[in-house]
């Protein structure tokens, strides 16, 4: 497993999550179908730049705290990507990340990582568009980071 972190967010520090990502990543090997050989990116970017992302596409004109681009989007297409190995890269909001730790009353390492976790589970297909996906995907969720990150 393999974790590429580009920092475009003008800020220090945000690598030093590396580990707790890995561990994200092999815990989530063990919940979900992810190949036990994946690699992924994660960049880090303000909120202007994931404003720009989420206009340009997605449609939405305004920031998010996190957005994922899988290299397979269709479910079909998900067996090749096991041997590809290449889930995709998710974009994280760190002006988000400080905001939410802070309206949720956690650590910027709880945020961070479930913002990952959630960016993880979107590379591996699953989406939270109707009440039930919602309810399978915010399960795992607390599955693969309860297990790693105090809340």
């Amino acid at each position: 497993m393999e974790i590429t972190i580009v920092n475009q967010s003008g800020e220090k520090n945000w690598s030093r999550y590396r580990r707790d990502f890995e561990a994200i990543l092999q815990r989530g090997a063990q919940v979900v179908d992810i190949a036990a050989e994946a690699c992924l990116s994660v960049i880090f970017v303000d909120a202007e730049q994931i404003h720009a992302i989420n206009r340009d596409y997605r449609g939405i004109d305004r920031p998010t705290d996190v957005i994922s681009f899988a290299l397979q989007d269709a479910a079909d297409d998900y067996e090749v990507m096991e041997e590809d190995a290449q889930l995709g890269d998710i974009f994280i909001n760190v002006e988000a990340v400080r905001s939410q730790a802070q309206a949720y009353g956690h650590s910027l390492r709880r945020e961070v990582c479930f913002l990952f976790t959630h960016g993880l589970l979107h590379l591996a297909g699953y989406d939270h568009m109707t009440p039930e996906e919602e309810a399978v995907m915010f399960a795992l969720q607390d599955e693969i980071l309860d297990a790693l990150v105090k809340r």
